[in-house]
Order: structure tokens, then sequence, then C-alpha cells
């Protein structure tokens, strides 16, 4: 039997290349409308000593939501592009200015200036190729219906009470 280490905070862990994670049986304690109201629901099962690694948050009804933030004409593609230019510019900067022997902030500068010049040109190139197929911006998200908690099967009725008094007190009415 494999195990998959814990990953940084907040970051699931996901198996290695070949690794098979054991399928336990598990058993749904509760759903909630929104990813936020899930995770207060672990958060007070690890408050109240229950083995958290034993859980698991499920999303159910996936969809992918775009949301159109304005249009996008050459110019605004071409100052997206020279602003991350800029940033990529500043990174090498930085990095050239370590081992420069004199002048550093004139490296960083230089090297801002060129990302930015390049991220523009490339920014207005690209938006150009689209041929007007897609003049706007926008952002995605993965949203799901609802948020299930599901347990390990020997453990669901105790984490069952558990949430089941979050639920009380959440209500105010203990």
């Amino acid at each position: 039997m494999t195990s998959v280490p814990p990953g940084p905070a907040g970051v699931p862990a996901t198996p290695a290349a070949g690794a098979e994670v054991p399928a336990r049986p598990t058993v749904t304690v509760a759903t909630y409308p929104d990813y936020a109201s899930a995770q207060r629901a672990i958060d007070y099962l690890s408050d109240n000593q229950f083995p958290v690694e034993l859980t698991s948050i499920v999303g159910t009804d996936l969809r992918l939501v775009e949301r159109v933030t304005g249009r996008l004409t050459t110019a605004r593609a071409a100052l997206a592009g020279a602003v991350s230019g800029a940033w990529f510019g500043l990174f090498i900067g930085l990095l050239f200015g370590l081992f420069s022997r004199s002048a550093w902030w004139a490296v960083l500068v230089v090297a801002v200036l060129i990302g930015a010049a390049w991220g523009a040109a490339f920014g207005a190139v690209a938006h150009g190729m689209t041929g007007g197929r897609r003049d706007f911006s926008s952002t995605s998200t993965l949203q799901a219906a609802q948020y299930a908690v599901a347990v390990d099967a020997e453990y669901a009725d105790q984490a069952r009470q558990l949430v089941t008094r979050l639920t009380w007190q959440a209500s105010g009415a203990e």
C-alpha cells in the first residue's frame, strides 16, 4: 500500500506517477452549498480531535464559468503584455543586478524596460493573430453545485454527530 505525502497548506496532495491510492469506503455525512461551509465543517471536526485525514470534500455537478471582464483591444493586449513583461524583466534584472559590480539599479531599470517592450510587442502580435475572434478578456472558474463532506465508513457516525452539533451551534439552537 502506497501513501501520498501531504501537500502544502491549501493544496491537495497528488500521488506520484504510478502510485496507487487505495480506495476506502466512504460515507457522505453532510452537504453544503459552498466550499467555505464544507471547509468549516472539516475544521470543526479537526477542532474536536476527529481524524481529519479520513475525510474528503467532494464537489459535484461541476461547471465552468467564464466571466467577461471587458473588451480587448490591441492597445489593452499590448498594455497587459507590457505589464507581464516588466515583471519578468524585473526578475531578470534582479538576477543580473546581484552579480553586477556597479550600477545594479541601472541593470534593473534596463531589464524592466526591455521586458515591458518585448511583452507589449508579443501581446499586440498575439491579439492581432486572433483575427478578431476573441476581442474580450475574461476569467474562468470551476464551480460545483454542492460540496459533500465524506468520511471513512467506520467513522461516519462520529463525524455525523459532530457535524450535526456544528449545525445546531450555527443556527443558535444550542
